[in-house]
């Protein structure tokens, strides 16, 4: 491995504390992590754990 810092491509910034987002799954009652995210380009997201995930299809 090299000692030199990776080079992302122009226009391309690296994530910061401040860029992570804690997304929780939407389902009624669930608190889970949301790791599927479903949307529209240009449309807020909507999060869903593994097991509502399925939830997330009427987003598309």
């Amino acid at each position: 491995m090299s000692d030199e810092p990776i080079k992302l491509p122009e226009g391309f910034a690296p994530v910061t504390a401040g860029g992570v987002r804690d997304h929780r799954c939407e389902h009624d009652g669930c608190g889970n992590w949301g790791g599927w995210g479903f949307g529209k380009p240009k449309h807020m997201s909507h999060w869903f754990c593994f097991e509502h995930r399925a939830d997330g299809e009427r987003f598309l």
